[in-house]
């Protein structure tokens, strides 16, 4: 058996998991989320853990097998305390607010970028060098990170553009003067 799927999924306090045929439905404090399990994966709820098994033991049930398993562990994880990235502004002139449900990028082009913050994804701005994105869904806030980042990704001459907090970036070397 895989070694991360066969691990049970404590369920805590005041979540509610619930089976309905080859799905789980997720609800906590922060929200709800469902997941449709694979062919061939199937999982037990009792005594406040989940456990998954898979019917067969060929190499795709095998490689699903941990998949599942991650991916119900992350969305208990996400209805509880939720996931967070925080992304960096690097650039003179370079800048993030918030206007209402958009987040307003100047990245040095012509005009600002407008990003429309999606229903269940918070953003704050505390400088206007760092963005902070919160939500339940992690797939959704990696998801949204990206997509901010992909606007102006970090190059590799000056370092100016937009990356996640703590990423290295690597200088190259300039041209010379003769």
């Amino acid at each position: 058996m895989s070694r991360i799927g066969k691990r049970p999924i404590t369920i805590p306090q005041g979540v509610k998991a619930e089976k309905k045929d080859t799905a789980i439905f997720v609800e906590g404090p922060k929200g709800k989320l469902n997941y449709n399990l694979p062919t061939g994966i199937s999982f037990e709820i009792k005594d406040k853990q989940i456990v998954i098994t898979r019917s067969g033991n060929d190499k795709k049930q095998k490689s699903f097998h941990g998949l599942a398993r991650a991916l119900i562990a992350n969305m208990i994880k996400g209805v509880t305390e939720g996931f967070t990235k925080e992304l960096e502004i690097v650039g003179v002139g370079f800048k993030a607010q918030i206007l209402g449900k958009k987040l307003v990028l100047n990245l040095g082009f012509t005009h600002p970028i407008e990003y429309n913050i999606p229903e269940s994804i918070t953003m704050e701005v505390p400088i206007p060098t760092k963005v902070i994105i919160k939500g339940f869904d992690k797939q959704l806030v990696g998801e949204v990170a990206s997509e901010i980042r992909d606007y102006y990704r970090p190059e590799p001459y000056k370092g100016k553009g937009v990356r996640y907090a703590g990423e290295y970036v690597r200088k190259k070397v300039g041209k010379t003067v003769a």
